[in-house]
């Protein structure tokens, strides 16, 4: 039988001690939760998702990082873990604001809402677990790493992820069928989340290699394209959206089906990516022209 060669090393680290603290912080979100059923409805589902999601990929990767088996699989670790934490951190930063806005509105008392209530705060510790291995692991300056551990590289994460944000509120009731200005953004929306999330997964493959482009100037290319895509979308989405719309904000109290607030917030996560995609762009060609250069 094969020796596994163990390294302990790598779970006494800063970075191993804090992925300790996930896994707790993570499977205690969800224990409180399960133990008194308070995860009703697709806000719940989702939330419940995050901590149990969270939970076990971090134990794989503490398990593969033990056993060392982590250094024979052909694609690039850190790329991975670098992605993968930031994808964590921005799973658990929106089911730490979305958890407590749906199960505790309107206040709650007894067990239950002490439950719920605990599991909030150990949710927002995740977070602060997951934003520090970020912080930890995240490129600096002059370093020979992985793409997705610079700033460029973690923000294609994050544009991939409120994509994903967007694409969850405009298919409450198919708003982006209604004209063709909202079927543009949504085909902006679309072109980016594929090209983005193609891009994290070549690097997680270590598939940049073989492209027939040099990567760097495509990066700087496709970054151009998207933000004059999400700039237009930023443009043409809200007129689309509240041109001769009757339903306010005001209205959505009494009717659960409401679509103003996915309206809003598609709007809203359309302006954020339009701003990270600016940042994308103006970082990636520093680290391009001035980093190389240097």
């Amino acid at each position: 039988m094969p020796v596994v060669d163990m390294d302990y090393h790598a779970i006494i680290t800063p970075l191993g001690i804090i992925r300790f603290f996930q896994i707790f912080l993570s499977c205690t979100a969800f224990s409180l939760v399960a133990s008194v059923s308070a995860y009703v409805g697709s806000f719940g589902a989702w939330c419940m998702f995050t901590w149990i999601f969270c939970f076990i990929v971090t134990i794989f990767i503490v398990l593969l990082e033990l056993t060392g088996v982590c250094r024979k699989i052909p694609i690039s670790w850190e790329d991975f873990t670098s992605a993968f934490s930031m994808l964590a951190t921005l799973m658990i930063f929106t089911t730490s604001i979305i958890y407590p806005s749906v199960s505790l509105k309107g206040g709650c008392s007894g067990h239950a809402c002490a439950c719920m209530g605990s599991a909030t705060a150990m949710s927002i510790l995740c977070f602060i677990a997951y934003a520090a291995e970020v912080g930890i692991t995240r490129t600096k300056p002059g370093e020979i790493s992985g793409f997705l551990s610079t700033i460029p590289g973690l923000l294609k994460v994050f544009e991939a992820y409120v994509a994903c944000l967007i694409f969850s509120l405009v298919d409450n009731g198919n708003l982006y069928n209604a004209d063709s200005g909202r079927q543009w953004c949504m085909a902006v929306y679309c072109i980016c989340f594929i090209i983005t999330t193609l891009i994290i997964f070549l690097t997680i493959g270590r598939l940049l290699a073989s492209l027939p482009f040099p990567f760097e100037k495509f990066l700087i290319g496709y970054n151009v394209l998207a933000v004059l895509m999400y700039l237009s979308a930023a443009i043409v989405w809200p007129i689309f959206s509240f041109r001769n719309k009757g339903t306010s904000q005001s209205d959505c109290d009494s009717s659960p089906a409401c679509t103003w607030n996915s309206l809003l917030g598609a709007t809203f996560l359309t302006y954020i990516n339009l701003i990270a995609y600016i940042t994308d762009l103006v970082y990636s060609t520093l680290m391009v022209f001035f980093t190389t250069s240097a």
